[in-house]
């Protein structure tokens, strides 16, 4: 009988939003009179941008003539969206970045969860806790972890605490990585890095000779110009960090799936007899091998997001977004908890009353209130003791949420 990829058994009973979504299903069906608002997992609800929705029915008609057919594109993404992505987040804030230092693909946790693969499997990874699920869980099915321990840990990995008492910022690891994965605005405690923070990161990676996998797809929520957007922002970062980015929540593109990862050509890699090679060409490599590029339809979609009226709507939209933070947070406060997050980033971050577990709360505030969050422990164990809301629901549904919330 064919043998399995024993890896996946390490994987803890299921993936979190799974989990979440079975728990939502049993009380639906059990209390079917119940209106549930789900301000758990962080899909968007506004629809898609007039100005994208017009480029990308322009570009399916342009798909039904033989004149403007597109069949196979390059897997690194058109030109024509590289093109106004490099002019409007990096030259725009003095990044110098080149094409073929950019690559198209149908979402940020694709690219998160794939990039192991151009790594070695000697590599040892260092990530924050709590942390987004695909980081690990990814690595543990790459079999570069042991087992998961009774703490909620996996041998084999550095675990970088973020919790009230460090205000969120973690320490640099004392065991040296050679990855380390950053997100920020973060997912799930909605904090942000300052300049000076990103810089000694940067420097450190340096010291140390390990790169950094920086998620920023929620860059476009930081409300503070003094935040940078973009690690590249940074002097040397270049040398040591892939940045993701992503339209999913940016310009709503959670169902129409588009992203990017850049790569600059001066971040390079060892072989075991010390030779060096760009992880840029290898993960082009892997890119054309394993991708066959993102729509044709999908990317004039992303195309107009950066155009002059693209760029108003979307802006409209991520306010929208960030005054139900504001509402989230400022009702959560009024109501006794204690609350981070939500002021630079689409997600709030909230202590559980009384001690409770994350899950305890889970199943109190559904039971309670009929609202659905995230517990903190799904993203490690760091987090537990603490519940994420999402900022992304329509705002009767927040308003309601809230007032629900308060009555508990």
């Amino acid at each position: 009988m064919t043998q399995i990829n024993e890896n996946y058994l390490k994987l803890k009973a299921g993936y979190l939003f799974p989990e979440i979504g079975r728990r939502v299903k049993a009380y639906s069906d059990a209390n079917q009179n119940a209106k549930i608002i789900r301000l758990g997992i962080g899909d968007v609800t506004l629809p898609l941008a007039p100005t994208i929705v017009n480029a990308m029915v322009d570009a399916a008609k342009e798909m039904g003539s033989s004149q403007g057919f597109h069949g196979y594109g390059p897997e690194q993404g058109y030109s024509f969206l590289i093109q106004k992505i490099i002019a409007h987040d990096y030259t725009a804030r003095g990044v110098q970045i080149a094409e073929d230092e950019v690559f198209v693909s149908d979402g940020s946790k694709c690219d998160c969860g794939n990039i192991q693969e151009i790594f070695s499997l000697d590599s040892k990874i260092a990530v924050v806790d709590p942390v987004y699920p695909v980081y690990v869980d990814t690595n543990v099915m790459a079999g570069r972890t042991g087992e998961v321990g009774s703490d909620g840990r996996y041998a084999n990995i550095i675990y970088m605490p973020a919790t009230e008492e460090n205000n969120f910022e973690p320490d640099f690891p004392k065991e040296k990585p050679d990855i380390i994965y950053l997100c920020y605005p973060n997912n799930p405690t909605g904090m942000v890095a300052t300049k000076a923070r990103l810089t000694e990161w940067v420097n450190f990676a340096k010291k140390i000779g390990s790169i950094i996998l920086y998620d920023s797809a929620y860059e476009s929520f930081i409300q503070d110009p003094e935040i940078p957007k973009s690690i590249y922002e940074i002097p040397g970062a270049k040398e040591v960090a892939m940045e993701f980015r992503s339209f999913s929540k940016t310009a709503g593109f959670t169902g129409t799936r588009c992203a990017y990862l850049v790569i600059p050509k001066d971040l390079k890699g060892k072989t075991k007899g010390g030779e060096e090679i760009s992880f840029n060409s290898l993960w082009n490599r892997r890119h054309t091998t394993k991708f066959n590029g993102v729509s044709y339809v999908t990317q004039k979609g992303a195309e107009a997001v950066f155009s002059t009226q693209g760029q108003v709507e979307i802006k409209e939209q991520i306010s929208y977004y960030m005054q139900n933070a504001k509402l989230i947070r400022e009702g959560l406060v009024k109501a006794g908890y204690t609350v981070f997050g939500g002021m630079n980033a689409p997600y709030i971050w909230l202590k559980t009353p009384n001690g409770l577990k994350s899950w305890e709360f889970f199943d109190k505030l559904l039971g309670t209130a009929q609202v659905v969050g995230t517990p903190g422990s799904g993203f490690g164990p760091a987090g537990e003791g603490y519940f994420r809301l999402s900022a992304f629901g329509k705002r009767e549904d927040v308003i309601s949420a809230i007032e629900r919330i308060q009555k508990m």
